[in-house]
């Protein structure tokens, strides 16, 4: 069972990572992307997230790509 733990551990440890930030204001754009931003930690310009490249966060990326810039970490 310990096992388990530590290879789950040293799989997220080695997962792939994507430095996010916001380079827009959401002012005036819809509010579902508005949410997305705040769900991603964003709220303010400048603001930089390191998050987990999974298909989760690749999707709301893709739906605030004009307000954001991604790089690979």
């Amino acid at each position: 069972m310990i096992l388990l733990r530590e290879e789950n551990l040293l799989m997220v440890l080695k997962m792939p990572k994507i430095k996010v930030t916001q380079i827009k204001s959401p002012i005036g754009r819809n509010g579902l992307q508005r949410k997305i931003l705040i769900s991603l930690g964003l709220n303010k310009i400048n603001r930089e997230k390191i998050l987990e490249d999974n298909p989760s966060t690749n999707g709301m990326i893709e739906k605030v790509k004009h307000l954001i810039r991604c790089e690979k970490v």
